[in-house]
């Protein structure tokens, strides 16, 4: 393209018996050439990106649906994932509640109190505390993240439920089966596990909703981007349409003057500026 520029402009006097080119004309066109091929070059990376991602989502080209009904696809996913989103919020605010009442039942239990805060590993001189302990839990640091608001408090009920019976299991594998720090743990454990036992299946329900939710959410993003990629397509063919325009303007500006140039010489421009700028029609 450079070669072709400077060819053109080279071309202003074309030697002895040709008249010289009009100089102010040949500039506009040159200009015109240089804007169009720095147009090009973009064009040629979007129209790169949008191939490689069709080439990458091929049923997306073989769909037998028709762009209208895709919408209505689209617009009913993002609806049920809007529902589900709302239904799955409520049914986790619900359970939360529901287990906090279990939790207070179980700390407010006269067994609760070695259980209530941190192990005093330095106070009780448990050196090999840490080395028998992977991850100590203790009811103040659930109660604490329950009550979160910074983002770091419990996503739902399946994850207090396991640090509280980390909680027991942990005093159990530490102390002996005879200690009655053993015998409470054990204890508590099973009335917790006898109070939780009624409220799984709607645990159960609602891992079943998020596991829906998340599947939905990932079509609704897929979907999402599907549409990003062909408004950029349509809007490529809209600006290439127009480039198709100037450069056919461009192409008669080279005819035009021909006269002012010796027949070879035009022969190669014409020649470069279709090798150059054709293919991209």
């Amino acid at each position: 393209m450079e070669r072709m520029i400077r060819s053109i402009r080279g071309s202003r006097n074309v030697g002895t018996g040709n008249i010289e080119v009009d100089n102010s004309e040949m500039e506009v066109f040159c200009g015109c050439i240089d804007r169009m091929f720095s147009k090009v070059n973009e064009f040629e990376q979007r129209v790169d990106a949008v191939e490689r991602y069709y080439a990458d989502n091929k049923e997306l080209n073989t769909a037998k649906c028709s762009s209208i009904l895709k919408d209505k696809i689209k617009k009913k996913h993002l609806m049920t994932v809007e529902k589900q989103q709302q239904d799955s919020e409520k049914l986790t605010q619900d359970l939360m509640r529901q287990f906090a009442a279990i939790f207070r039942q179980i700390t407010q239990h006269k067994w609760a109190w070695p259980f209530l805060e941190p192990v005093d590993v330095e106070g009780l001189c448990l050196h090999d505390y840490y080395e028998v302990i992977e991850k100590p839990m203790d009811f103040s640091t659930i109660k604490n993240r329950m009550e979160a608001k910074d983002g770091t408090g419990y996503k739902n009920v399946r994850e207090i439920y396991a640090d509280v019976r980390l909680v027991f299991k942990n005093a159990m594998k530490y102390n002996d089966e005879r200690d009655d720090v053993h015998v409470m743990a054990r204890t508590l454990l099973e009335k917790f596990e006898e109070k939780w036992l009624p409220l799984l299946p709607k645990v159960a329900e609602e891992e079943k909703r998020r596991e829906k939710e998340q599947t939905a959410t990932q079509v609704a993003t897929k979907l999402a981007e599907e549409a990003s990629y062909a408004n950029m397509a349509q809007d490529l063919s809209n600006e290439l349409h127009g480039v198709d325009m100037q450069l056919e303007r461009i192409r008669e500006m080279v005819v035009r003057n021909s006269r002012f140039v010796q027949q070879p010489m035009f022969s190669f421009l014409l020649y470069n500026f279709e090798l150059n700028f054709y293919w991209f029609r």
